[in-house]
C-alpha cells in the first residue's frame, strides 16, 4: 500500500513538472527566409537558429520560401496566426512597400520588429575581362554604350536590383536589367562574363576578391567596410550622395502577443552577444548589434520613409 502511494506521488510530480515547462518548449518555430538558399538572409539565419532554439527551449527551423523579390515568403508570414512563424528580413522589406503597385501586405502595419541582428553592405562588381580597374572607369565605359550593357540581380524588386538601379540613376547611366533567381546566380553571370555588372552583398563576392574573373569596384555603404577597408565607397569614387546598405532583422506578424515579442527579443540579444555567433556574422560581412523591439520598430519606420526616396530616385516599379 505504501509503495502505491509513493508511486502515485512520483507520478503527480512528473505531471506537475510537465505543466511548468517553458512556453516555447516542444514548439517548432519557423524562421522563414523569403529568398532561396545562399541568399544573405538565408546564410545569416543559419548562423543563429540553433542558439536561438536553445534559448527558447524550442526547435527553430529555417524555411526558404522564395519568389517575387521576397514578397511571397513575407506575405506568407504576414498571414500566419500560429504565433510560431517569423521572417528574416532586410532592406528589401521596406523597399517592397514602394516598389510594388499591389502588395498583399503592409510592410509596417502588418509586422512587428522582433529583433535587430545587424547591418550589412553591398558592392558593385564587374567581369574581370571588361578592362576596368575603378568605378570611374566603369562609369565612363557604361556611359559610352547607353542601353547596350547588362547587369544581373537576384530578381525584380530585390535589394540587388534596387541598389544597382539607384546607382545607375545617380550616375546618369543606362543598362539593361537581367533578373535571376538568387544573388549567387547573378554573381555567376558576372564571373562567366555574360553580364557586365552586379550589385551584390559583400558576402556574395568575398570569395572572389582575388579572382581574375571579377573586379570588385566599390562599396555601397556610407563609409568603407571594416571587412574590406581597401575598397573605396561609391560616393568616394565619383557618385556623391549614393548610399545603399541594409539592416538585417527578425519580424513577426503584428498579431504576435507582446509578451512573446519580448521573449524572443531577449533571447536573440543573448544569442547576438555570444562570441561564436559574432565571429560567424563577421565572416558574412555583418556588423551585429542589439535593440529593443521598440527601437527596431522605430528603425523600420524611418527606413520605410528612406526607401520611398530611393525607389523614386531609381525609377523602378513593379506592376
Amino acid at each position: 500500500m505504501q509503495f502505491r502511494r509513493l508511486r502515485s506521488a512520483a507520478f503527480a510530480l512528473v505531471l506537475a513538472a510537465g505543466a511548468a515547462a517553458p512556453a516555447f518548449a516542444q514548439r517548432v518555430i519557423h524562421l522563414v527566409v523569403p529568398f532561396g538558399p545562399g541568399a544573405v538572409q538565408d546564410t545569416i539565419a543559419r548562423t543563429f537558429n540553433a542558439e536561438l532554439g536553445q534559448q527558447l527551449g524550442a526547435s527553430v527551423i529555417v524555411e526558404n520560401r522564395p519568389g517575387a523579390g521576397g514578397t511571397v515568403g513575407t506575405g506568407f508570414v504576414a498571414k500566419a496566426t500560429d504565433n510560431s512563424t517569423l521572417v528574416v528580413a532586410a532592406a528589401s522589406h521596406t523597399l517592397a512597400g514602394h516598389l510594388y503597385s499591389k502588395l498583399p501586405y503592409d510592410p509596417i502595419k502588418d509586422f512587428v520588429g522582433v529583433a535587430y541582428v545587424g547591418n550589412t553592405g553591398y558592392v558593385i562588381a564587374a567581369p574581370g575581362n571588361l578592362g576596368v580597374n575603378s568605378l570611374a572607369d566603369y562609369v565612363k565605359l557604361v556611359k559610352s554604350q547607353p542601353g547596350k550593357l547588362n547587369y544581373a540581380s537576384a530578381g525584380n524588386g530585390s535589394a540587388t536590383h534596387l541598389g544597382m538601379a539607384y546607382f545607375l540613376a545617380k550616375a546618369g547611366l543606362d543598362m539593361q536589367h537581367v533578373p535571376m533567381k538568387s544573388t549567387g546566380d547573378a554573381v555567376n553571370e558576372v564571373l562567366a562574363g555574360r553580364v557586365q555588372g552586379v550589385t551584390s552583398s559583400l558576402i556574395g563576392v568575398t570569395g572572389f576578391k582575388n579572382d581574375a574573373r571579377m573586379k570588385i569596384l566599390a562599396y555601397t555603404g556610407p563609409h568603407r567596410s571594416k571587412f574590406m577597408p581597401e575598397l573605396p565607397t561609391v560616393a568616394e569614387s565619383g557618385v556623391p550622395g549614393y548610399k545603399f546598405d541594409s539592416w538585417i532583422g527578425v519580424l513577426a506578424p503584428a498579431s504576435l502577443p507582446k509578451a512573446e515579442v519580448e521573449k524572443i527579443n531577449a533571447a536573440m540579444n543573448k544569442v547576438l552577444a555570444m562570441p561564436s555567433v559574432q565571429e560567424r556574422l563577421a565572416t558574412l560581412g555583418v556588423e551585429p548589434g542589439t535593440m529593443s523591439s521598440e527601437e527596431f520598430q522605430k528603425l523600420l519606420r524611418a527606413d520605410y520613409e528612406q526607401a520611398g526616396v530611393l525607389v523614386k530616385a531609381s525609377g523602378a516599379r513593379i506592376e
